[in-house]
C-alpha cells in the first residue's frame, strides 16, 4: 500500500526555511538569556555592551547565585548555605529538600576528608531527625552512611556519591532554586525552544517525509527516504 505521507525534497524545504525570517533583536535576546540563566557573568556584561541587550537581571544578582554554586562545586557546603542565606533565607526555610540535600552534601564531603566520627555525629544531630520524618530522606541518608562501611570505597555500590557529579547535582538544584526565588526560569529558553522543535518534528512525521534534521549541534539536514 502507497504511504499517505506527504513527501518534500530537499531543495523544496530549504527555500521553505528560507522564507522565514528571524529578528537579530529576538536572536540576541535568546543568547542574553542563556547567559543569564547559566550565570556567565563576564558574558553578560560583554554581550550587554556589544549588543545593546538588556539582561533581566543585575549582574551582580548573577555573580552572587554563581558564587553559592562554585561554593559547593568546590565542596564548601557550609559556605554556600551561609550565603543562600544571605541571598534569601526564605530559600532554605521553604525548600526541605534543598536544604537536606545541602546537608547531604556535607555529609559526603566530610566522608570524603576522612572524618569519620564528625560524619557520624552529623548524621545523627542533622540528617537522622530529618530522615524520621521523611521516608524518602531517610532512605538517602542510608545511602551516604555506607560509604563509612567500605574502606575501599570502589567497591562500594553508591561511590558516585563521591563523585564530582553528585557535587554538580547539587549545586545546580540550588542554583534552580534561587534562580526559581528571583522570579526567572530554571533552565534557559533556548532548552525549552529545543524541546518544542523536537516535539514539532516528530509530530511532522506521522504527516510527511521530508529533510529531517540530523544534528541538531551542526544543523544538517539528512535526505528524506523516498
Amino acid at each position: 500500500m502507497a504511504s499517505s505521507k506527504k513527501v518534500i525534497m530537499r531543495e523544496e524545504w530549504e527555500k521553505r526555511l528560507n522564507h522565514i525570517r528571524i529578528r537579530k533583536e529576538d536572536m540576541n535576546k535568546l543568547v542574553m538569556n542563556f547567559l543569564v540563566t547559566e550565570g556567565y557573568a563576564e558574558a553578560v556584561a560583554k554581550f550587554r555592551m556589544e549588543t545593546g541587550t538588556e539582561p533581566d537581571m543585575d549582574v551582580a544578582m548573577i555573580m552572587d547565585r554563581m558564587a553559592v554554586k562554585e561554593a559547593v562545586q568546590c565542596g564548601n557546603v557550609e559556605d554556600a548555605i551561609e550565603k543562600v542565606n544571605d541571598l534569601n533565607p526564605e530559600i532554605l526555610d521553604t525548600n526541605p529538600e534543598l536544604f537536606f540535600h545541602l546537608q547531604q552534601q556535607r555529609l559526603i564531603e566530610l566522608i570524603r576528608n576522612e572524618k569519620i566520627e564528625e560524619a557520624l555525629e552529623f548524621a545523627q544531630e542533622e540528617l537522622a531527625p530529618r530522615g524520621e520524618e521523611n521516608q524518602s530522606f531517610l532512605e538517602e541518608l542510608e545511602r551516604t552512611v555506607s560509604l563509612l562501611v567500605f574502606k575501599d570505597v570502589s567497591n562500594c555500590p553508591v561511590r558516585e556519591l563521591l563523585d564530582i557529579s553528585q557535587r554538580l547535582k547539587t549545586a545546580n538544584e540550588v542554583n534552580a532554586a534561587i534562580l526559581t526565588s528571583q522570579s526567572h526560569e530554571k533552565d534557559p529558553k533556548l532548552h525549552s525552544l529545543l524541546k518544542m522543535l523536537i516535539w514539532a518534528q516528530n509530530q511532522l512525521d506521522e504527516k510527511a517525509t521530508y529533510p529531517r534534521i540530523k544534528d541538531f549541534l551542526k544543523a544538517t539536514l539528512e535526505n528524506p527516504a523516498v
